[in-house]
C-alpha cells in the first residue's frame, strides 16, 4: 500500500523515491515483520496455552524423549509468522502485481490446511490430525490453481516451460504437463519443511536460508540487466516476491525468538505447510524448480528418508534408518538436539551457496 500511497508524491518529495526501489522494500518488509512478531509474540503465546491445555500432541512413536522435553509446548506458532508476513507484504509490496498474490494464495491456502491439521489434532489430542489422503487432495488443490495462475501471467517464450540450472537458453516445454509439474513442487517443498519441523528452530532456520537465496534469485531475474549479464531467464515482475521473501525472513527471525531450544512454542502445520508452499510457488514463478532441488536439499533429504524407511519398511520388513526423518535417527544414535540443529543449518547453507552457484555457472 504505501507503494501507491507514496511514490505518487514522490514529484513533490523527492525522497520518497526510495519507495520504488526493491532493495529498500525489502528491507522495510524485514523489519515490519519481525516487529509484528515481537511485538504480539507473547501474548499471542499466552493465548494459545490458554486455548490448549495440554500444548501440541506428541508423537507415540517418536524419540521417547520428546514426551518429557516438549510436552506441554503450545502449537500454531505459524499462524503469528502468517500475520508478520501478509502485514509486511501488503505494506511493502507492489499489489497490482500477480506474482506477489499467487505466492499470497499459496501462502494462505496451504495455511488454512495446516491450521486445520493442528487443530484436529489439539481437538481430538491426538498426533494425527487431517487425513493425509485429504489433506494432500487439497494440497493439490490449491497448487494446481497457483501452477494454472503463474502460466498464465508469465511470458509466452517461458509459459509451461521448465529451465535447465547453468544451461544457457535450455528450457523443456511441457506444455499443459507444466501445471501437475508444478504442482508437485509446490505440494512436496510444503510436505518436505513439513517432515523437517521435529525439533526446535531446526525448520525455521534453513526456511530462511532458503527463502533469502529466492529473495536473491527473484530480484536478479526481474531485472532484465542482471538477466541477461547473468544469461538467465529474464521474467518480468518476478522482482517483486523479493519483498515476500523478506517479510517471511523478518517473521522467521521473530519465530525464532519463541522457538529456540527449549522452544515456547512450536510452528506446527500452520506454519510449516504454508512456508514450504511459498517457497515452492516462488521457484515456480522464477523457473528455478530444479534448483529448489540444490538449495532446499535438507528438505529433500528428510522427505527422501521418510520414503526409503516406509519402501523398505514394506518391502523387506526392515528399516534403513532407526527413526524417520532422518533427525530422528541421529538422536536415537545419542547426537544432542543442538547438534543435529546446528549442523543441519550447517548444511542449509552451504546447500544454498552451491544451489545459487548455479546462476552463475554458464
Amino acid at each position: 500500500m504505501l507503494y501507491y500511497w507514496l511514490v505518487g508524491l514522490s514529484d513533490q518529495f523527492p525522497l520518497l523515491n526510495v519507495f520504488r526501489y526493491l532493495t529498500f522494500r525489502t528491507g522495510g518488509a524485514i523489519v515490519t515483520a519481525m516487529v509484528v512478531c515481537f511485538v504480539f509474540g507473547p501474548a499471542f503465546i499466552r493465548w494459545l496455552k490458554s486455548k490448549q491445555a495440554g500444548g501440541q500432541p506428541i508423537r507415540e512413536d517418536g524419540p521417547q524423549s520428546h514426551i518429557i522435553t516438549k510436552q506441554g509446548t503450545p502449537t500454531m506458532g505459524g499462524f503469528l509468522m502468517l500475520i508478520g508476513i501478509f502485514a509486511a507484504t501488503l505494506l511493502w509490496a507492489d499489489l497490482s502485481n500477480q506474482y506477489v498474490w499467487v505466492v499470497l494464495f499459496v501462502t494462505a491456502g496451504f495455511g488454512a490446511v495446516g491450521f486445520f491439521d493442528d487443530y484436529s489434532k489439539i481437538t481430538r489430542k491426538s498426533s494425527a490430525g487431517v487425513s493425509g489422503k485429504v489433506r494432500l487432495l487439497i494440497e493439490f488443490l490449491i497448487a494446481f490453481i497457483a501452477a494454472y495462475w503463474i502460466m498464465e501471467i508469465s511470458p509466452d517464450k517461458l509459459s509451461g516451460a521448465v529451465a535447465i540450472p547453468s544451461m544457457k537458453d535450455t528450457l523443456i516445454h511441457l506444455s499443459w504437463f507444466f501445471i501437475p509439474f508444478a504442482a508437485f513442487v509446490v505440494v512436496a517443498a510444503s510436505n518436505t519443511v513439513n517432515l523437517t519441523d521435529g525439533l526446535d528452530g531446526l525448520a525455521i532456520v534453513p526456511v530462511m536460508i532458503a527463502t533469502s537465496s529466492f529473495a536473491l534469485i527473484a530480484y536478479l531475474v526481474g531485472n532484465a540487466v542482471f538477466a541477461e549479464y547473468l544469461q538467465i531467464n529474464f521474467v518480468p515482475g518476478t522482482g517483486e516476491l523479493a519483498v515476500f521473501c523478506g517479510a517471511l525472513v523478518g517473521a522467521g527471525l521473530g519465530f525464532l525468538w519463541y522457538n529456540a531450544p527449549p522452544a515456547m512454542v512450536f510452528m506446527g502445520d500452520t506454519g510449516s505447510l504454508a512456508l514450504g508452499g511459498a517457497i515452492g510457488a516462488i521457484s515456480v514463478a522464477t523457473k528455478h524448480e530444479l534448483v529448489l532441488v540444490i538449495i532446499g536439499g535438507l528438505f529433500v533429504l528428510e522427505g527422501v528418508s521418510v520414503i526409503v524407511q516406509v519402501l523398505s519398511f514394506k518391502l523387506t520388513g526392515k528399516r534403513v534408518f532407526r527413526m524417520a526423518p532422518i533427525h530422528h535417527h541421529y538422536e536415537q544414535l545419542g547426537w544432542a538436539e543442538s547438534t543435529i540443529v546446528i549442523r543441519f543449518w550447517i548444511i542449509a547453507v552451504i546447500l544454498a551457496l552451491v544451489g545459487l552457484s548455479t546462476l552463475k555457472l554458464r
